[in-house]
């Protein structure tokens, strides 16, 4: 009687539960966020307005307009790829470990904990630093904001010094923290704010802007125009320059992760965590090339962007756009800090939904003891039921990685690059092992490419590798103190740490994502 009785339990249990229990996991989550919920925290994680804005004007310096605007279509088309790869692993595998847990189960027993460990690593490392890009970017928005809310860099206006501006990045770290330290539905409800925020604002935008500004490029300038910045950035071969000129796409399109790292608290994830993935790609690619060309359009004067002794002291290319554009119409700045608060309320959100993707990575990775000191990283708050101890975790660390701002000029560029290399450089750990992988292994959830896979998994795969490659290089000519791309250094220390705790320790007792709940032979939990 009781053997007949379990298929009707587990009829009556969420799919994604289901499948949570096939795999070894017990529901420790509350399982309670729909599709239009998780879609919002994945769109608010990749966002519109964060990747492009702060690299719009050093990727436009390197090679114009042209190579920015195609470069855009060029990352979509190929992060496609990536996405519909993922999308087929988290259909089958819908846990909140999500990269790290696939990569010990498409692995295999052999590779499967070596798998795991470079993926969850790289992964954390990606996470955290990505919370440190949307502090610094939300930082420097703020900057221009008080700069023109004060009178311009021309009239005196207060532009924030280096201690101030650390200040605000570490202020929003911790808001971000005191915030995900609540209940998820707080979160849930914050981001489907955020993503009316960035469809709204971003409508608003992308209309008005060219509309404002009485002086408008061409289609041609737009479309076809190839401007070296020789001079300004040192990099004289135009293979080079088209190449870093598409930093600002490669920098932009990725953190649709953000919906598998949630697939244990989504209702039916099997099936919402892959079109939340794809939906996620698909309108970020859109909405963020009508971005870059509003942008575009409505440059006044390209040199005159960087020139320091602009309104905006040559600090931030978006907000002299935006300052050119209303004040040559209305002889005030009042529209261009509207439109920027617009902006950085796009990097608050984002930064936010960051922290809780960030936070779920590290509480996942505890849970399976591949953490110093995991059984505190790991606990769940009684009441909140979220890993509030991660969440503070991430945030110290951010604030950590932060501190050189009082010295160095180039921490965005290395915060970003060791962002994006452990980010995307985590999806290529699963996507490698799915491609090689025996089909017969691999039990397709409802999302499956069939023989697609392999074709699919390799051009994502390869996409990967080009993409972390960049982000190594150096940005600017010659080489100093000041302009030294350091991420190459920091990842390398960094990964050589997480390498030789394994070789030394880990591999001994690390072997992956640790069930919570045993399975018998004939089903039964």
């Amino acid at each position: 009687m009781e053997h007949n009785q379990q298929p009707t339990q587990f009829q009556e249990m969420d799919s994604g539960e289901k499948r949570l229990n096939e795999l070894g996991y017990k529901q420790e989550l509350r399982r309670e966020m729909t599709l239009f919920k998780t879609l919002a925290i994945s769109f608010s994680t990749m966002t519109l307005f964060t990747g492009i804005t702060p690299l719009y004007g050093s990727s436009l310096q390197y090679a114009g307009p042209a190579s920015l605007v195609w470069g855009w279509v060029v990352v979509s088309f190929f992060t496609c790829f990536v996405g519909v790869a993922m999308a087929e692993i988290c259909s089958s595998f819908p846990t909140t470990g999500s990269l790290y847990f696939w990569a010990a189960h498409l692995a295999g027993p052999k590779w499967g904990p070596f798998s795991s460990w470079c993926c969850a690593w790289l992964e954390t490392i990606g996470l955290i630093a990505g919370i440190g890009t949307q502090a610094y970017a939300g930082s420097q928005t703020l900057q221009s904001i008080i700069l023109l809310s004060t009178g311009t860099n021309k009239d005196g206006g207060y532009f924030a010094p280096k201690w101030l501006f650390l200040c605000m990045y570490v202020s929003l770290t911790l808001i971000w923290a005191v915030l995900n330290t609540f209940a998820l539905e707080v979160i849930a409800f914050i981001d489907i704010i955020s993503i009316w925020w960035q469809v709204i604002g971003g409508l608003v935008i992308v209309i008005m802007l060219p509309l404002v500004a009485m002086t408008r490029k061409s289609a041609a300038y737009v479309f076809t125009s190839f401007e070296m910045g020789v001079d300004s950035t040192g990099v004289s071969s135009k293979p080079y320059a088209a190449i870093l000129s598409f930093l600002v796409s490669q920098y932009s399109l990725y953190g649709y992760d953000a919906a598998a790292h949630l697939t244990e608290e989504t209702k039916g994830a099997d099936k919402n965590g892959p079109i939340s993935i794809l939906s996620s790609i698909g309108i970020i690619a859109v909405f963020g090339w009508a971005y870059i060309l509003a942008l575009t359009f409505s440059i006044k004067d390209f040199s005159y962007l960087y020139d320091p002794s602009n309104e905006t002291a040559g600090a931030f290319v978006p907000a002299q756009i935006l300052y050119d554009a209303f004040h040559g119409r209305y002889h005030n700045s009042a529209g261009a800090i509207v439109l920027l608060f617009v902006i950085w309320g796009s990097f608050f959100f984002g930064g936010l939904s960051i922290t809780t993707s960030a936070a779920r990575v590290v509480y996942a990775l505890s849970r399976d003891k591949g953490i110093p000191y995991s059984s505190i990283w790991r606990q769940v708050h009684p009441k909140r039921k979220v890993p509030s101890n991660a969440v503070w975790l991430c945030a110290a660390i951010c604030i950590v990685m932060g501190l050189p701002i009082l010295k160095v000029n180039v921490v965005f560029t290395a915060i970003t690059s060791i962002c994006t290399i452990g980010w995307v450089g985590g999806y290529a750990v699963p996507i490698f092992a799915r491609m090689v992988m025996p089909e017969k292994n691999f039990k397709p959830g409802p999302f499956y490419l069939g023989r697609a896979r392999r074709p699919v998994c390799l051009v994502a795969f390869v996409w990967i590798c080009y993409t972390c490659s960049v982000f190594l290089l150096p940005t600017y000519y010659p080489i100093t103190w000041d302009t030294f791309n350091y991420a190459p250094v920091a990842l390398g220390v960094g990964l050589s740490l997480v390498m030789v705790w394994w070789w030394v320790d880990a591999r001994k007792w690390f072997k992956g994502p640790v069930r919570n709940i045993e399975i018998s032979v004939n089903g039964k939990v």
